[in-house]
């Protein structure tokens, strides 16, 4: 095994920095339970301006923030919409269907990557019918997409994706993990991003490296009956503060994901040159096309490199702990194996 392990699992592996560790150690706090911890109230401020909504909740996972917004927008039985392979359908254990009491349904990526074209979206939907005809009310869409290999989904194609689902009466919920990446790869503002959207989930601890933590944007109704249910699902927390701390510095390094997404070219073109299939990166997640994933995953390892397999890829995510030379040296020991 190479001494240095060179980790492109996730994004989700980063650790705090000594700004973050200071500002946690540092943070005003309150029982968030009780009376509304100063510093998450902050934090939940901040992300609904940027998202242009008017109010927002903590949550500690984005499984869990897409789980609530599910929770608010489904009866038991009723059908979901989302592009397959997206998180909320494979990533999740099932909640949707369980906990949520959804159905969903998988679209094809007919309109680009990661996205169904409007037309696919109406005729999901259908025309109707008598009262046991199944029941369509949600549509679930995910900027960027994750096992798309990071697809971003332009303002363009999100207006017209809006446009079908307001047409057959769909509400929308976005599931922004990575949405911050999104705007930075297209050079807009997020609220461009999620415009017409009735919730939106953004993670902290992904491109933005907090150590734990997501946000959920809706409505302040919506967002009064967030609360409730993210207490009912075990998450309510005390003195949330120290947590949210590390998401409001985390909030400002938004800038230096461009640093990411040029690691992830780099890396692309390098495998590339070294015979690897390897898709061209939108932001930070670079994936491999090879014959037996799980063991070039398993090779990877030996020399110190670590990634994973997703929808029969191989997947490489790039992140602010890995430096352009870590990239040089990922691209040096992969020369060493085959795929």
């Amino acid at each position: 095994m190479t001494s240095t392990y060179i980790d492109l699992r996730s994004d989700t592996v980063t650790t705090p920095d000594s700004e973050m560790r200071k500002a946690m150690a540092d943070a005003e706090v309150g029982d968030d339970v009780l009376d509304h911890d100063p510093t998450m109230a902050a934090l939940e401020e901040q992300v609904a301006d940027l998202l242009g909504f008017p109010a927002a909740l903590w949550v500690p996972s984005g499984s869990m923030g897409n789980l609530i917004a599910l929770m608010m927008h489904l009866r038991r039985g009723d059908q979901f919409l989302a592009p397959e392979h997206s998180h909320v359908l494979g990533s999740e254990l099932g909640t949707a269907a369980w906990l949520a009491q959804g159905m969903p349904m998988a679209l094809p990526h007919d309109g680009g990557p990661g996205q169904p074209t409007p037309d696919t979206v109406r005729r999901a939907v259908g025309p109707g019918g008598p009262y046991y005809t199944l029941n369509t009310t949600l549509l679930c869409l995910e900027n960027s997409h994750n096992f798309a290999g990071g697809a971003v989904m332009t303002t363009v194609q999100w207006t017209a994706l809006v446009e079908a689902a307001r047409s057959t009466n769909l509400l929308i919920h976005l599931d922004g993990a990575r949405l911050w990446n999104a705007a930075a790869a297209l050079h807009v503002s997020l609220d461009e991003l999620t415009l017409g959207a009735d919730t939106v989930q953004v993670c902290l601890s992904k491109g933005l490296g907090a150590p734990v933590g997501s946000v959920l944007a809706a409505s302040t109704e919506r967002i009064a009956e967030a609360r409730r249910i993210r207490k009912m699902l075990g998450g309510g927390i005390r003195q949330g503060g120290v947590l949210a701390a590390a998401g409001i510095v985390a909030l400002a390094s938004r800038h230096r994901l461009v640093d990411d997404h040029a690691n992830a070219q780099l890396l692309a073109r390098g495998l590339r040159e070294r015979g690897w299939n390897t898709t061209e990166p939108e932001t930070n997640i670079v994936l491999a096309d090879v014959t037996d994933p799980s063991a070039v995953v398993s090779r990877l390892a030996t020399v110190g490199v670590g990634a994973v397999t997703v929808a029969g890829k191989v997947r490489f995510v790039t992140h602010r702990d890995v430096s352009t030379d870590d990239i040089e040296s990922v691209l040096d020991r992969v020369s060493a194996i085959s795929t």
